[in-house]
């Protein structure tokens, strides 16, 4: 399989330097709401919630969409990313590590008067991850630092839910990319939170802009309101061309211009659930972006899934790399 060189995906949302810190399941308690989910606080919370921990969190770039981006790059895709950092020492960490591996900063915003978001990621014993998150500098970028050029040259535009905390911020992206002539536009609803704080908007959203929607069973069920994710696939391909439901160590469900297939999860011993989303993105959209079928796009994602997962936090191994790209295009490959 050879990569069209036609292909480079733009991902948008909000650059956030990932802290990492592995806790006991009653430490949640210094964090508050919802084992599980995501939710938006300010510096100082967490900076409270460290400071109730003897243990120092790791580090690594991420971001929702970013780290989609990030894996698509990685598996050698041109990839561009739209977002705001702070002037600071984690926003040159930031940038410098993305274009380590590829990726066009050119579309970056840049703030010194705010610093460069992060999320902290409390991760317990069963794997799982309760997000807390300081969108610092990402928050600052405004619909009117967005416009249609930012998108030349793109053939997928990729976005992450997100983004509907920052008003019309989203939806002015989406009619920048479509100005700008992009093929097809991806969006992750990213939590359960987001769609329910959103569901005057998501609608509408996703039928007059989005070709391909990802949620996870939590987030399908919140949107379509029913337990049965059979169900909330065929729900969602009614506002999209292509609707999936990402079921963990169940696989995933793809329904895909009225077509519904089951795809399997590749079972692994999962320490950290982290970016395990995101990543199955990336393995998908480049499946999908290679004109493959949903059955080979839900197996490259399961393939990337699985890595993520079997590592902590959200960045695969430099040497673990060429085997997946192996596996992914032979997949692809396959008759």
């Amino acid at each position: 399989m050879t990569i069209s060189n036609d292909i480079k995906v733009m991902g948008a949302g909000s650059p956030i330097l990932d802290m990492l810190l592995n806790v006991e399941d009653s430490f949640l308690a210094c964090a508050g709401g919802a084992k599980g989910g995501m939710e938006l606080v300010d510096s100082a919370r967490i900076d409270s919630i460290l400071a109730k921990s003897s243990s120092v969190p790791s580090r690594a770039p991420g971001g929702s969409a970013a780290n989609t981006i990030g894996g698509l790059a990685r598996l050698g895709i041109k990839t561009a990313f739209l977002g705001k950092i702070g002037l600071d020492e984690d926003g040159n960490f930031y940038k410098n590590f993305y274009q380590s591996i590829g990726g066009d900063t050119s579309a970056f915003r840049y703030t010194d008067k705010i610093h460069t978001g992060r999320c902290l990621s409390l991760i317990t014993p069963d794997s799982e991850r309760t997000m807390r998150t300081d969108l610092g500098a990402a928050a600052a970028l405004s619909p009117d630092e967005v416009s249609s050029a930012d998108y030349k040259g793109i053939s997928h535009y990729h976005a992450e839910g997100y983004m509907l905390f920052a008003g019309d911020l989203l939806v002015r992206t989406l009619k920048a990319a479509r100005e700008a002539g992009v093929k097809t536009i991806s969006f992750d609803m990213a939590s359960f939170e987001v769609v329910k704080f959103n569901m005057d908007k998501l609608p509408g959203i996703l039928k007059d802009y989005i070709d391909i929607v990802f949620a996870n069973e939590v987030e399908a069920e919140t949107f379509c309101g029913t337990k049965d994710p059979e169900a909330a696939v065929k729900k969602l391909a009614e506002y999209c061309s292509v609707a999936v439901v990402k079921l963990g160590k169940e696989g995933s469900i793809i329904c895909r211009d009225g077509k519904t297939v089951r795809v399997p999860a590749e079972l692994v011993k999962a320490v950290d659930t982290t970016g395990a989303g995101d990543l199955w993105q990336s393995g998908f959209l480049y499946a999908f972006l290679n004109g493959a079928s949903s059955e080979k796009c839900g197996q490259c994602g399961s393939v990337l899934g699985a890595e993520v997962v079997s590592v902590i936090g959200a960045a695969i191994p430099e040497d673990r790399w060429p085997s997946i790209r192996s596996r992914v295009k032979s997949i692809i490959n396959q008759n």
